[in-house]
């Protein structure tokens, strides 16, 4: 099964008075990027969701973002408002000196009042970080499982167009083998025609000389093995498709190595025809390195 680098997901929830987002995107990459964006502060959170995101995807640029909010329902109770009123009224003080020194501040929010000393009343309103940690980490398996199907309906959908490419690959390849023999024909009638001009002997062509030179172009132009080895790419880049992890790499050297033969193939056609099928070859196999290059 062929995964996509490419893929989103979200997963909300809410425990010991915190509530959260969690929001994961992935983009082509050459390797495995990580890129965490965590609030500060919660010991031990970063620690403990690298490997387990490590542990789950293999390629890609992988962006983590989390939200952490105060659960609104939580907030009535065990906000002092006696606190909380002097806290705005020294703030008011704060902000007038510094505007009076010429230095403006940024507005204050809420959660930064509320994490003011005094603002919040100690009990019922008291939030156990290492319980919001666990809480935290026990839904990312499940964000982690949507993000991943997220990558692998979309890699369903490059498998299929791969697999397309390869099959014209697999077709092109077959019709290049038909046009052998008629080439071979084509070189021989050729090759007659220029010698009878350059000797001009009234016994005709010496045999001998046709059939070195023939000989000398038979070895020159030969696309067997290219034809054989396309045949053994094709054979490896179906067998990838249909395997399971990360096949991304090798279904890219192996596109290069698709082109390496596409390419001598077209530099010893000396046949139209065969010429043609080169090309077309080469812009399939160009349309499937742009494909492969989302694949994980």
């Amino acid at each position: 099964m062929v995964n996509s680098m490419t893929g989103f997901a979200t997963r909300r929830g809410v425990a010991d008075a915190m509530a959260w987002l969690w929001d994961m995107r992935g983009v082509n990459g050459r390797g495995f990027d990580l890129r965490l964006r965590l609030p500060e502060g919660i010991d031990g959170l970063e620690a403990a969701v690298r490997p387990l995101v490590a542990a789950s995807v293999a390629r890609g640029n992988i962006t983590l973002s989390l939200r952490l909010e105060r659960d609104p329902a939580s907030l009535a109770a065990p906000v002092n408002a006696g606190a909380l009123a002097a806290a705005l009224r020294a703030l008011a003080v704060v902000r007038a000196a510094a505007d009076a020194e010429g230095l403006p501040l940024a507005p204050a929010t809420w959660a930064e009042v509320l994490t003011l000393r005094g603002v919040w009343d100690a009990g019922a309103g008291a939030v156990d970080a290492a319980a919001t940690v666990r809480a935290l980490l026990a839904d990312l398996p499940a964000l982690l499982a949507d993000f991943n199907a997220a990558r692998a309906a979309e890699g369903a959908a490059l498998a299929a167009i791969i697999g397309a490419q390869i099959d014209r690959i697999a077709a092109l390849t077959e019709e290049a083998a038909l046009l052998i023999p008629a080439r071979a024909a084509a070189q021989a009638a050729a090759l007659r025609t220029n010698l009878e001009q350059v000797l001009g002997a009234a016994d005709g062509v010496d045999a001998g000389r046709v059939a070195q030179e023939l000989a000398l172009i038979a070895v020159k132009s030969d696309v067997t093995e290219e034809l054989d080895r396309l045949r053994t790419h094709i054979g490896a880049a179906r067998a990838l498709l249909a395997s399971d992890g990360p096949v991304g790499r090798k279904f890219e050297f192996l596109t290069q190595e698709f082109n390496r033969e596409a390419n001598t193939l077209c530099s010893k056609a000396q046949h139209p025809g065969l010429t043609a099928l080169g090309l077309d070859l080469k812009v399939v196999i160009d349309q499937m390195r742009e494909q492969v290059a989302n694949v994980e």
